[in-house]
């Protein structure tokens, strides 16, 4: 029986090569073909781009794991990437195909120590969710409770230093000589492993219930008693994903609501200076019927050393200030420029570069209400994604890889939303928070 899961080094390199050859030659014929003046309509654009994606996905869909972490974040960097292939990108968050339910059933067995139909009043066989590492199925606890249970994929944390290392591999020869990659490959590779221990992820779903679940946000509970390393089980959260709200053709009214909810569930977050689920993509919230903003997935979720995250939180009033000393001197402790470049005028335009782009970050706390459906906005956003230098090498602080994923997946819902949102709070949250942690004896 296979475990649709190619876990050796090789099997995966080879699909990863595929891919990557299969998709680099469409590319060179289609520039052959502009090249020797060959006219392409904006449909047939759109379609090539399109099919090139459902090919990338459908490989990596095969991978799992790294590969399907890599396709969730292809989704959100609209801008970077032609918006067909970050709309095919973006089943990564919420459908893959599942793994046999033969293997499910045997996963559990394992893990629990009998089969669902043993342990459960009822267990369905079908996925109801399939992504990066495991997928969901419905069932019910004997006494009632409606659960949903999280099954791991066999393998999938022994590939994870492969996968990584074929893609420090690539990454070695786009960069620059030199450059130090180390930090940031730990960094996500610590942070996978992480997501593949069920038991850690039911402690921060229990930290979250506790300090976020009420009358506006709902999050599950954990079911210790059904869990292990590689089965998740907690309470049920119902509810429609973005796409099927946006699709009801819900009201101004509607919209506001939810990007409200979504704004304030970040920074109090921020205010609690604790964990962060720092895992903000579509996927993983729900708009529900009793105006409650469901959260799931606990998985990622991080915890900032002090001094990134006082550095990173003095970005908002450096900006906002516009003193250029000032924000050259915060972007070199951040790691964005360098103290002695190589090239100082690239570097020069570089820093314009990131002043800019930040300040249209800093955009929604200008006033006391920001509107995300504001099209200028988002082109704006788009424009910059699109016009980034390329410095051939990392730049920023580690912890960006994660800082940076949580701010772009909250605008990015919030833009989709064209959600106005009262930022007022949300400043006074900021500004406390940076002033406590100012005034903080460092060790």
């Amino acid at each position: 029986m296979s475990n649709d899961f190619p876990s050796s080094k090789f099997e995966r390199g080879k699909i990863f090569a595929k891919t990557g050859l299969k998709v680099g030659t469409n590319y060179a014929k289609r520039y052959l073909k502009k090249s020797v003046g060959k006219k392409e309509t904006e449909e047939e654009g759109r379609q090539f781009h399109s099919e090139n994606a459902r090919q990338v996905f459908n490989e990596f869909s095969k991978l799992r794991g790294t590969a399907l972490k890599i396709a969730q974040s292809l989704s959100m960097d609209e801008g970077i990437l032609p918006n067909e292939f970050s709309e095919v990108m973006s089943e990564a968050q919420y459908s893959v195909p599942p793994i046999n339910k033969a293997l499910a059933r045997s996963i559990i067995k394992k893990e629990l120590g009998g089969y669902p139909e043993k342990l459960f009043h009822n267990f369905d066989p079908e996925a109801i969710a399939a992504a990066s590492i495991g997928q969901v199925h419905a069932a019910e606890l004997k006494n009632g409770q409606k659960v949903a249970i999280k099954i791991q994929y066999p393998n999938v944390r022994n590939t994870i230093h492969s996968d990584l290392a074929m893609a420090k591999s690539l990454m070695n020869r786009l960069t620059k000589r030199g450059a130090n990659l180390d930090d940031y490959f730990e960094e996500v590779e610590s942070t996978l492993m992480e997501e593949t221990d069920y038991l850690q992820e039911g402690q921060y779903i229990e930290y979250f219930y506790d300090r976020f679940a009420g009358e506006q946000v709902i999050t599950p509970q954990w079911i210790k008693d059904y869990s292990s390393p590689k089965v998740l089980t907690m309470t049920y959260i119902e509810g429609r994903h973005l796409k099927e709200f946006l699709a009801t053709d819900p009201s101004q009214e509607k919209r506001n609501h939810f990007g409200q909810l979504l704004w304030d569930f970040f920074h109090n977050q921020v205010e609690q200076r604790n964990f962060i689920h720092a895992d903000t993509h579509p996927g993983n919230f729900f708009f529900r019927d009793d105006n409650r903003l469901g959260v799931i997935d606990f998985g990622c979720v991080k915890k900032f050393d002090e001094e990134f995250t006082q550095n990173y939180m003095q970005l908002l009033p450096v900006l906002i200030n516009g003193d250029e000393q000032d924000i050259r001197q915060l972007y070199k402790r951040l790691d964005i420029i360098k103290e002695n470049p190589d090239n100082p005028k690239k570097e020069e335009q570089f820093f314009q570069f990131c002043k800019n782009y930040g300040h249209t970050f800093a955009m929604p706390y200008l006033d006391d209400e920001f509107d995300f459906g504001d099209p200028s906005f988002q082109q704006r956003i788009n424009r910059y994604a699109k016009e980034m230098p390329i410095m051939n090498e990392p730049r920023g602080d580690k912890n960006f890889i994660y800082s940076t994923k949580v701010h772009i997946g909250l605008y990015n819902i919030l833009t989709k939303l064209k959600a106005q949102v009262d930022t007022r709070r949300s400043k006074e949250i900021t500004q406390r928070v940076l002033g406590e942690m100012q005034q903080e004896p460092t060790n």
